[in-house]
């Protein structure tokens, strides 16, 4: 199977100067998303390239078409051909995702809103290669962006440990085509790396489960067993330095609204990063502890916990971040050979894993339960 990998280096010495282009994107996108909309009866039976195609003979007037029914040039003059093409393709899938939201909530039973259709969209240019980007160096590119009126060249220089961390990492995969993106004041290449992978075929009588139970007071509880359901390893993963670090954050939160702060993004976007590092810490720790032991696949719970949360551990219970933790794994897995599975969660924590009945859990102390056997 193909995955790909996204790794972003870092612009360094320029922060502004990428905001026009970024402008003029978005509004040659709004400005094909309303062609989409007006000629969709036409477009929805074309294929993705005819698509393509149509849309240019509506809107891009040639020598040998002077005349069109939208003319893209007249509000974007000298806009380059694969920004264009770009712009397009980003156009068609935005319609194509409204429409398709349109025609679920049809098919519902029509409670929520009406999906609508948004013209302005946070979408960020894609740079095809020779035409838009050009690598002239290790540590160098070349980036075509909308400055002073014009369409020019722009020469940057990427940083240094971001491009030794891609070289020691994506040496054997395939590089496409990278886009610009801006967190804060900082501009980035993001670039994505396709790999071809072949996961594991191991019989099933030789299959080496790492099974994974996801909670709140452990992060995650690792086992790995035999088909036979032998436990050969366990490991707890309780990253409690980093839990402290988040609930002082929760706690300074909640003094500064409890004195009259209503909105407090500083604090949120704190709380917020360090809930993330911890989703990465436990992903990777369970990662290093499948692939230590030869694992051929990693089983999780199909944990769906839709609805309003209830009870004093609810706020507890929105920050964990257990859909992060199987996505990270789940790529990484992939990456390595191992495959994914999942399974119901029903019974999971009252079914002894030796297969001897239900267990009885300890009322002071939930982490601790007593098989039926006698053994706790």
């Amino acid at each position: 199977m193909k995955i790909v990998s996204s790794y972003k280096i870092k612009i360094q010495h320029y922060n502004a100067i990428f905001t026009d282009t970024v402008d003029v994107y978005r509004r040659a996108v709004s400005f094909f998303i309303d062609v989409c909309d007006k000629e969709w009866d036409t477009l929805k039976g074309l294929r993705s390239k005819a698509r393509n195609n149509f849309m240019e003979t509506l809107a891009i007037a040639t020598a040998k078409r002077p005349d069109v029914k939208y003319n893209f040039g007249t509000d974007f003059y000298k806009f380059p051909s694969y920004y264009r093409r770009s712009a397009i393709q980003t156009a068609l899938g935005c319609y194509c995702s409204y429409k398709s939201n349109l025609a679920n909530w049809e098919n519902s039973d029509k409670s929520g809103k009406t999906p609508t259709l948004t013209l302005d969209r946070n979408v960020m240019p894609t740079l095809y290669k020779d035409n838009c980007f050009i690598k002239t160096g290790r540590n160098t590119a070349a980036i075509k962006i909308f400055h002073k009126n014009d369409w020019v060249w722009l020469e940057v220089n990427l940083r240094e440990q971001d491009v030794k961390y891609i070289e020691k990492h994506c040496s054997t995969s395939k590089e496409l085509v990278p886009t610009l993106k801006n967190s804060g004041k900082q501009w980035y290449l993001v670039f994505p790396y396709e790999q071809e992978v072949v996961l594991s075929d191991t019989p099933i009588v030789n299959k080496i489960v790492c099974a994974v139970d996801l909670g709140i007071n452990n992060n995650a509880v690792c086992s790995i067993m035999l088909c036979d359901g032998t436990v050969v390893a366990r490991e707890f993963i309780n990253l409690a330095s980093e839990k402290d670090h988040l609930y002082k954050a929760l706690g300074r939160q909640k003094k500064a609204q409890q004195q009259g702060s209503s909105k407090t993004p500083i604090k949120w976007k704190h709380v917020n990063d360090i809930n993330t590092d911890i989703s990465r810490k436990t992903a990777k720790t369970i990662m290093d502890f499948a692939i230590l032991n030869n694992a051929d696949v990693i089983v999780f719970e199909h944990l769906d916990m839709q609805g309003k949360k209830r009870g004093s551990k609810k706020q507890r219970l929105h920050l964990w971040r257990k859909q992060e933790i199987q996505q990270i794994v789940l790529h990484n897995a992939h990456k390595n050979g191992i495959r994914i599975s999942r399974i119901c969660a029903w019974n999971t924590s009252r079914l002894a894993f030796d297969g001897s009945g239900k267990i009885e859990r300890n009322k002071d102390n939930y982490s601790m339960s007593t098989f039926t056997t006698g053994k706790q």
